[in-house]
């Protein structure tokens, strides 16, 4: 069942679809309401930062697997990814009530806080691409 749903982001509507895109998944897999919330809300910020920042971008949303101890692990992978200007100081950007669009600062650390995995990795004039995925519990 591995199946992606990619959502380009160039405009409001674009931050929307991906939210919906997220939390049916999100449902669809089995997470409950509270992780369903904090999974659209870490897609809302992924968007809004593309929207804001790259101009264009896209959100990837999967149903992902892990072999573990107890059997197999099922979670959510979101993908941010554009080709924006990049992130010129990555550990400014991650630290709490950093903001550079005079919003809350809760960003991308908050994107970390509320999700398990978190990766970024982006290169000036180049872009950005984040990765985080939840793991249902």
């Amino acid at each position: 069942m591995e199946t992606q749903s990619c959502v380009e982001v160039k405009n409001e509507w674009g931050i929307v679809a991906a939210r919906q895109a997220g939390r049916s998944l999100s449902k669809e897999i089995g997470f409950g309401s509270v992780d369903q919330a904090r999974i659209t809300t870490a897609i809302s910020e992924l968007a809004r930062n593309i929207y804001l920042y790259a101009k264009r971008g896209q959100i990837c949303i999967e149903e992902v697997q892990k072999p573990s101890k107890m059997g197999m692990r099922i979670g959510i992978q979101i993908v941010a990814r554009d080709e924006g200007p990049g992130i010129p100081d990555i550990r400014q950007v991650m630290v709490d009530g950093f903001t550079t669009s005079g919003g809350m600062g809760a960003g991308l650390p908050g994107v970390k806080r509320l999700m398990d995995e978190f990766e970024i990795d982006s290169e000036l004039g180049q872009g950005t691409i984040i990765k985080t995925i939840k793991w249902l519990r």
